[in-house]
């Protein structure tokens, strides 16, 4: 949020001293692109005839395109870079039609080829932010006059008005004092003059003051939207951040506010809008294309990219998928240019006379005067001349930074047209200007108020008129004219060396709050799909369509929650309460919800009504929403089981080391038949370092539950015939105090420095005196050397900015407690290290696991548990870093929105913290040798690798100081927290691409992405309230939906029931459930099916109508991700995607998500 916020609270960006002030920083604008309709299928007879004719055919097309050729372009010179010296100078030609040649690809690399990417733009830019004078990080922009002569321009004045859900007040504080007066204002102020114009984006807000207006309000909104004076872009329920927040909410929070947008208004948008967020990820263009968005448009990304952009006229492009060979992921985007959104920083290159044409700073309102001394006057007869040519001065400046003579200029800030008072200052003042402009044809321009639609449809009708392709630009098929563009906009710098990485660890433990919270909804949508699927009479639907209010709740929480000022961390600390007690009851809601849901699916609940208490609790119950999740202890007496059940949200067959806790350890595990279970008990520990064992015991048995199924397992008390869980064989080492031997365990002292613990695959050793893993053995492969150290940065930064003061120091000191637990599932080294601190802000466990046939004995699982707390901490971040031998010229990989990987390289030209990055689920390192090692995890942090073989993970940041950027705040509400990791180690089985010279990103192996959706996508385990006899043994309770499990490679995103409150309302027949798909892209040079337990993967079609037991899938339709279109070819699928119908076979290209509107039927 820019410079206007209301007086002294200047956002992000604000808040500079004068001198510094960039003028306007170069940022880089993108064009949201238009989709020609594809053609329709070629009929038979012409293809018979092109068969026939084919040499003819191609010989004289050959013929015809070299004749073409040299018409057009003289005798071919050599081949010189596509990046042309800038040329200030633009006289459009007609345009002609140009046959584009069809690049080749590299036969080493399968990826998209493009002529730009991010990749090219770092190695080329030498970031050396010189002064451009008024454009402070650009450059003196000129023009000579008659690039307009030709073609006039056309310049789109777009109102607007930023709208946070939350950030310095919280969402209904922010609604109560602004929002609502600004809605109505636009109503009011647009319904005077046909010729105004606006734009709004979030519908958190709208769908408040919706309920709240009244009819003729609603009407004259509507009518607005309507005839085009008003356009919804975006529409999701917020602007959503892209460096933490994960694709499956990113859809959710999109699909809720564009379904409530369409069911509401009938309006579908087509334009994204995203001027807020800090740095963009090409997951968000794959899918607003697959959304049938056809634009969009972005602002913040690092000023230095947005000057080379700039400078080539490359500022609108076509972003493109870096796996996409075929083009069908293209998007149109237009990059904003200079430093901020508001006013000052978009008229043109000089915000000192922008600032100028901001009517509402001025002493009747409330905003910040212009900081350059020179303030707005009134528009009248005797001085609109000059203040038309000084305005349409920067418009034309601006223009010369893009292809086309069509312009844009948004017109807002945060928070603006709060009263009628200031929309009609801004609308009055521009229309004189407007009307002056276009009343003097020699100025060869016309300006107008426009939305964002009337911007993209002129520039693309001029782009089909005329050509702006560059010679050998590869561009693209959907819309001639622009360059295309592959990779992601992170880290995001706005001025000098402040980098924006801070925020990937911001409020970390709300970021995992924000995962727990996803993963729980979308098993819950699973189990009420079942629930409604599975169901013949109006009596079960009550429990589902009862909850449908809840779960509605739990979507809009979860996606408030996807704010670029949510899971960044980045709003006050009432705010942060705000969106956590949201999440928490949501997270109570959906538990009480899957209790009775399993109830039901397990044939246990048979009255089916939703106000009958649950016979189940969650295993893991919260106290608050700031509390870290506890288990619940199970205390079985004699004579009686206690059954477990355990719902798998996957969608294939797990085989998985479990874990409960329990009061007593003299208990045996047995499955839903009663028949033995061997299991491990081991004592539970805690965070204390005069208190490491809490009392209570875990029991480790391993679990196979169906497929998007469930099991029941007992833990039995006095079950005769069955061995007891074994104990455990406890190692202790202790230089700060002894440690008492817990019952019924047996103990011995840890001899010698290096302490060891093995299973089948692997042997890890410790350092004893300072409890670090040191190396890794694989039994039949190579050792690694895999050196732990946690560390402290000094810093200086805030919410927003990562600012060390030189490099992360080592805390650990040698002394301190170690715990070494030995038993046949799971083994674990769990480390309380001295530090120079009384209370050390960090302890830690290493796991590994035996479980056979299971994959977990393949990873190492750390988990730390991080007390950041007390002034001690201010101003320190903490580190857990990772020195291994791989030699990755300090090369890795990350994810971007758990869905697809970027390539990660460390620049000396940028500082430190420059070269952090976002790490939402994993970041990894590959060697020369194809030795890989990754980092699992379950919640969005920031990754580096700094140093040859090393990679670091920020997991907590202490902060007193605001960092500038108008919160107003220091991040010092810090939380007690658990960071889990699974950390893998590999080596590949076949040749693989050089990391180093190949600029594309390289997939995860099919083993890494299973570790990744067992830890993302954990089981969800309940206990029964009651315990029972163990003499009235119950039938075998089981619930397993699938027919089969789906291939490895094959993920369920959602399964659900859209609009679960309209269920028993919506038409017979009518498609009322929703299947989504994604397709994972696996790095095939990786040990494939033995180690992760992999029956098949998805070259083979699935097909959607046998997929379910028990239930028939009728009507099967393709439909876009936001389930608002089923044209699929408008999307850029392939034909057979919209074909299932027919088939039912599901075919899915690696990369692709695909969603299914369904009716499902019990089979009679």
């Amino acid at each position: 949020m820019p410079f206007s916020s209301y007086l002294g609270n200047t956002r992000r960006g604000g808040g500079w001293a004068q001198s510094l002030l960039p003028s306007s920083s170069a940022t880089v604008k993108s064009t949201p692109k238009s989709h020609p309709a594809r053609k329709s299928r070629k009929r038979t007879a012409l293809i018979n005839y092109l068969f026939t004719n084919f040499f003819t055919i191609a010989l004289s097309l050959s013929l015809l395109f070299f004749l073409l050729t040299l018409l057009l372009f003289g005798i071919p010179k050599p081949i010189s870079s596509h990046f042309k010296p800038r040329s200030t100078t633009r006289k459009p030609t007609i345009r002609k039609t140009v046959t584009r040649k069809q690049p080749t690809l590299n036969p080493k690399q399968d990826g998209a080829v493009v002529d730009i990417t991010t990749k090219e733009l770092y190695d080329k830019i030498e970031f050396l932010d010189k002064d451009g004078g008024a454009w402070k990080q650009g450059w003196e922009v000129s023009y000579n006059g008659d690039e307009w002569d030709s073609e006039k321009l056309k310049v789109f004045v777009v109102p607007h008005s930023h709208n946070d859900p939350g950030w310095k007040f919280t969402v209904e504080e922010y609604y109560e004092r602004q929002s609502r007066h600004i809605l109505n204002t636009i109503v009011d102020t647009l319904s005077k003059d046909g010729r105004r114009k606006f734009i709004w984006e979030e519908m958190s807000y709208l769908e408040k003051w919706w309920r709240d207006a009244s009819e003729d309000k609603r009407e004259s909104f509507t009518n607005l939207v309507k005839n085009g004076q008003l356009e919804i872009v975006g529409g999701g329920w917020v602007m959503n951040d892209e460096a933490n927040s994960h694709y499956f909410a990113i859809i959710e929070q999109i699909t809720e506010g564009n379904m409530w947008l369409n069911d509401t208004i009938g309006f579908v948008p087509k334009n994204s809008w995203a001027i807020d967020p800090f740095g963009y990820s090409p997951t968000m263009a794959y899918l607003l294309r697959r959304m049938g968005f056809e634009n969009m448009l972005i602002q913040r990304t690092h000023y230095e990219l947005k000057k080379e952009l700039a400078w080539n006229k490359n500022l609108e492009y076509i972003w493109r998928q870096s796996w996409d060979a075929e083009e069908t992921t293209d998007i149109f985007v237009h990059m904003m240019p200079f430093y901020s959104y508001d006013i000052p920083h978009t008229c043109g290159p000089e915000p000192a006379i922008c600032c100028q044409f901001d009517f509402a700073r001025t002493h009747g309102f409330f905003y910040e005067l212009c900081p350059w001394g020179k303030h707005p006057v009134e528009t009248n007869q005797e001085n609109v001349h000059e203040r038309a040519l000084k305005l349409l001065d920067q418009y034309r400046k601006k223009s010369t930074l893009y292809r086309t003579n069509t312009l844009l200029v948004p017109l807002g800030d945060d928070f603006r047209y709060v009263s009628i008072d200031e929309a009609e200052a801004q609308f009055r003042n521009y229309q004189m200007i407007f009307d002056y402009i276009n009343s003097n044809p020699s100025l060869n321009a016309e300006a107008k108020f426009g939305t964002l639609d009337d911007y993209f449809q002129t520039l693309r009708e001029e782009a089909e008129r005329i050509n702006y392709s560059l010679p050998r630009e590869i561009g693209s098929g959907q819309v001639g004219g622009f360059p295309s563009l592959s990779g992601d906009f992170f880290t995001y710098a706005d001025r000098q060396q402040d980098y924006w990485s801070g925020y990937y660890v911001s409020r970390p433990f709300f970021k995992a709050v924000d995962r727990v919270l996803e993963h729980t909804l979308r098993a819950s949508e699973m189990l009420m799909a079942f629930l409604l699927g599975y169901c013949q009479r109006a009596q079960c639907e009550k429990l589902p369509t009862g909850y449908a209010y809840k779960l509605t709740a739990a979507r809009r929480n979860l996606a408030l929650f996807q704010h670029h000022d949510g899971v960044t961390g980045t709003a006050k600390d009432h705010v942060v309460l705000d969106y956590g007690t949201r999440m928490h009851t949501s997270l109570q809601d959906l538990q009480i919800f899957m209790s009775k849901a399993i109830e039901v699916l397990l044939g246990i609940r048979q009255e089916k009504s939703d106000q009958t208490p649950a016979q189940f609790d969650p295993e893991q119950v919260r106290s608050k929403y700031d509390a870290l999740p506890v288990h619940r202890a199970i205390s079985a007496r004699e004579g009686t089981a206690q059954s477990v059940v355990l719902f798998n949200p996957l969608e294939q067959t797990r085989e998985e080391v479990v874990m409960v806790v329990v009061n007593r350890p003299d208990v045996t595990v047995l499955d839903s038949n009663w028949t033995c279970v061997q299991s491990q008990v081991s004592p539970e520990l805690q965070h204390d370092k005069s208190k490491i064992f809490t009392g209570r015991h875990r029991i480790h048995w391993k679990a196979s539950v169906p497929a998007m199924g469930l099991q029941t397992y007992y833990i039995a008390n006095g079950f005769v015939g069955c061995e007891k869980a074994k104990p455990v064989k406890l190692k202790l080492f202790s230089k700060l105090s002894s440690i008492q031997c817990p019952t019924p365990y047996a103990c011995s002292k840890v001899e010698g420095d290096m302490v060891e613990i093995e299973n089948l695959y692997q042997t890890l050793t410790f350092d004893v005196k300072h409890g670090l893993l040191q190396k890794v053995m694989h039994k039949t492969g190579p050792q690694s050397v895999v050196v732990e150290e946690i560390g402290l940065y000094s810093s200086s930064g805030g919410a927003y900015l990562f600012l060390p003061n030189g490099d992360a120091q080592p805390i650990i000191q040698s002394g301190g407690h170690l715990v070494i637990a030995e038993g046949p599932l799971m083994q674990e080294v769990y480390s309380y290290p001295k530090t120079s601190w009384e209370k050390t802000p960090i302890s830690h466990s290493t796991r590994i696991y035996n479980g056979g046939n299971t994959f977990q004995e393949f990873l190492i699982e750390k988990e730390y548990h991080v007390e950041l707390l007390g002034k001690d901490f201010n101003d320190n971040e903490l580190i857990v870093r990772y020195k291994t031998d791989t030699d990755n010229r300090r090369i890795f990989y990350s994810d971007l929105n758990g869905f697809q990987m970027s390539r990660r390289e460390t620049y000396d030209k940028i500082p430190l913290q420059g070269n952090y990055y976002p790490m939402p689920s994993l970041a990894f390192m590959q060697g020369s040798n194809g030795q890989r090692f990754s980092v699992h995890s379950q919640q969005s942090l920031g990754a580096a690798s700094l140093k040859e073989g090393w990679l670091e993970i920020m997991l907590d940041r202490r902060l007193v100081r605001d960092d500038g950027r108008g919160l107003g705040q220091g991040v010092m509400d810090n939380r007690v927290m658990n960071v889990v990791f699974h950390l893998l180690l590999e080596s590949n089985i076949s040749s693989t691409s050089n990391s180093v010279s190949n600029p594309l990103p390289l997939s995860p192996s099919l083993l890494s992405h299973r570790v990744s959706a067992h830890l993302n996508y954990p089981l969800h385990a309940f206990i029964a309230k009651k315990p029972q006899e163990i003499s009235v043994q119950t039938h075998s309770r089981t619930f397993a939906p699938l027919a089969a499990s789906l291939p490895c490679d094959l993920h369920i995103v959602s399964f659900k029931v859209p609009r679960p409150s309209k269920y028993s309302q919506q038409q017979l027949g009518d498609p009322r459930f929703v299947l989504m798909l994604h397709r994972r892209n696996f790095d095939s040079s990786y040990c494939r099916k033995a180690r992760s337990q992999c029956t098949s993967v998805a070259d083979e079609p699935v097909n959607l109508f046998n997929m379910f037991k028990g239930l028939a899938v009728l009507n099967a339709r393709a439909t876009s991700l936001n389930l608002l279109h089923e044209d699929t070819e408008m999307l850029g699928y392939s034909e057979q995607f919209g074909d299932v119908a027919q088939e039912g076979h599901v075919i899915i290209t690696p990369m692709e998500i695909q969603a299914y509107k369904l009716e499902l039927r019990p089979h009679q």
